[in-house]
């Protein structure tokens, strides 16, 4: 389920590039609220405390308590735009929301039990398909990933998208009607050059140790000389 956590903002009167860039000259990242049929509201947050937020992950799917000049708005931050170079917060857009509010949201799968796997154990390969499902739900039925289950799952098993469980009202968008293949199994992959290898090594001939060298009868007089 989506977890909700609140921030601070202030209106801002104006917009563009050089408001943005004094803006961040003071610590503060501009942003912007819509949706809801309701008129955009220019907003600027403190940079530290949006930092912080995105370094815990789940922006995109965390409904924000806003309280904007007092007064509270509920929010999703659908587009965060980074700055190329420092990967630094430079712009949000929050849209309006309700706990009811349809939205379609990337939510991340995770794949657990890959310790116990006895599949993996096997020296098998985990291949993911999907890394993700765009989910239409509730805003505020948002889940913070979609967990598939690997703990019995052997060599070749196939994760399908029937095998998961979705949130009470969610679908899975662009795939309606068919059971996608988010994840398998296989087998570990054997490189030509090391069949090649056991197979020359396999075919290479066995070489016999030298023989030791037969005594003639001349040499057999000449030790008897010697004596």
């Amino acid at each position: 389920m989506s977890k909700n956590y609140a921030l601070a903002a202030q209106k801002r009167d104006r917009a563009g590039k050089g408001v943005a860039r004094a803006l961040r000259r003071e610590n503060r990242i501009p942003a912007v609220i819509y949706g809801d049929n309701k008129a955009p509201v220019l907003i600027s947050c403190s940079a530290k405390d949006i930092t912080l937020q995105f370094q815990k992950g789940g922006m995109r799917t965390h409904i924000c308590d806003l309280d904007v000049d007092g007064q509270k708005v509920s929010v999703l931050a659908r587009d965060i735009q980074l700055n190329p170079v420092s990967d630094r917060v430079e712009h949000i857009d929050f849209m309006r929301v309700g706990p009811k509010t349809k939205i379609i949201v990337q939510v991340p799968l995770h794949f657990v039990g890959q310790d116990v796997c006895p599949g993996i154990k096997a020296k098998g390969v985990l291949n993911v398909v999907h890394h993700h499902l765009d989910l239409r739900c509730a805003a505020g039925d948002i889940p913070e990933a979609i967990e598939i289950d690997m703990s019995t799952a052997d060599l070749n098993a196939a994760f399908k998208l029937s095998d998961i469980k979705l949130p009470k009202g969610a679908e899975v968008m662009g795939h309606q009607g068919e059971d996608l293949t988010l994840a398998n199994i296989v087998e570990p992959v054997v490189k030509a050059a090391d069949i090649a290898a056991e197979a020359a090594a396999a075919a290479a001939p066995v070489v016999a140790a030298p023989a030791a060298p037969v005594k003639k009868d001349s040499d057999k007089k000449a030790q008897g000389m010697k004596k």
